[in-house]
């Protein structure tokens, strides 16, 4: 794995960032990213944006850490089948309470810097076969991926904003020429996706230190929506919301699989619903209600 800071270089290729030879390339990416700002395709149009310049079949924004919801903001595939949302619940199944794979420890001065300017980021380049057994096997293998690139916001706390680019087996692995474009794009990509998801009104990206792991907002909605559910319950519904698989709540909670399956049958007969695409209909429509 490789990490190395926006003007920096790559510890392990040398690989310079791309400089003024680039800018007009650099310049029409970015024109088409900004057009796609806050409309509703905009994951799939930056990828398609991005691709002739850092060819990557699919792309994820998600933030992630001990102390915050994990959540996925948005992500996209160019090329292939979409499976960036089976990826995102087979990370939650258990690998991304082991995942430190795009945590990497800044040095002091970067440190310092991070302290003076604000939160640190960094770029994260790793190999499929780089990542821990677990994480390789539920979500590289199991759906063809085999590298990835990153830009990687450490808030604070804990938290992990990280945008991720992959690139899957078909394809050739990302040149170092590729790899420069990526970190001369990064400062614009980060900048482009946050006020997209700003835009298009997502949860704040920094952990609410008082949120935990599970909204309270949304703990609020099943409770007025029956008051009868147990914490136990709660703790699932909140988990089934999130899109985690029952595999990961029952490794989540430290339960067993049949312990989890029963919670959720229980919640579901209070609720009167069989299906988890109820489950979200339920509470958004609460959440609408709420609202009005």
């Amino acid at each position: 794995m490789r990490t190395w800071t926006v003007s920096g270089r790559s510890a392990s290729t040398g690989a310079p960032l791309a400089g003024d030879a680039a800018s007009s390339e650099v310049g029409h990416v970015l024109a088409g990213m900004v057009m796609a700002l806050g409309q509703p395709r905009f994951e799939d149009n930056l990828l398609d944006c991005l691709y002739p310049v850092v060819p990557a079949a699919s792309w994820s924004v998600y933030r992630t850490g001990q102390h915050c919801r994990p959540t996925l903001f948005m992500s996209a595939s160019h090329g292939v089948t979409d499976t960036t949302r089976d990826c995102w619940r087979a990370y939650l199944s258990g690998p991304y309470l082991k995942d430190r794979t795009l945590v990497a420890q800044p040095t002091s001065s970067a440190a310092a810097l991070a302290g003076a300017t604000g939160p640190m980021t960094q770029l994260c380049h790793i190999m499929a076969r780089e990542v821990p057994v677990e994480h390789r096997a539920k979500v590289y293998e199991a759906h063809g991926v085999a590298e990835r690139v990153s830009i990687v916001s450490l808030p604070g706390d804990g938290v992990v904003f990280a945008i991720n680019f992959y690139r899957h087996q078909h394809q050739r692995p990302f040149t170092d020429g590729q790899l420069a474009m990526f970190g001369n794009l990064a400062p614009s990509l980060l900048a482009l996706t946050r006020k997209h998801l700003a835009l298009v009104g997502a949860p704040a990206i920094e952990a609410d230190a008082e949120e935990g792991p599970v909204g309270p907002s949304l703990r609020s909605r099943l409770l007025a929506l029956s008051p009868a559910l147990t914490q136990r319950e709660l703790d699932v519904c909140l988990r089934l919301l999130q899109g985690m698989t029952q595999d990961g709540i029952a490794n989540d909670l430290g339960l067993s699989l049949p312990t989890v399956k029963t919670y959720r049958n229980r919640a579901f007969n209070r609720l009167g619903i069989h299906f988890r695409n109820e489950l979200y209909a339920l509470v958004m429509g609460a959440s609408a209600v709420r609202g009005a």
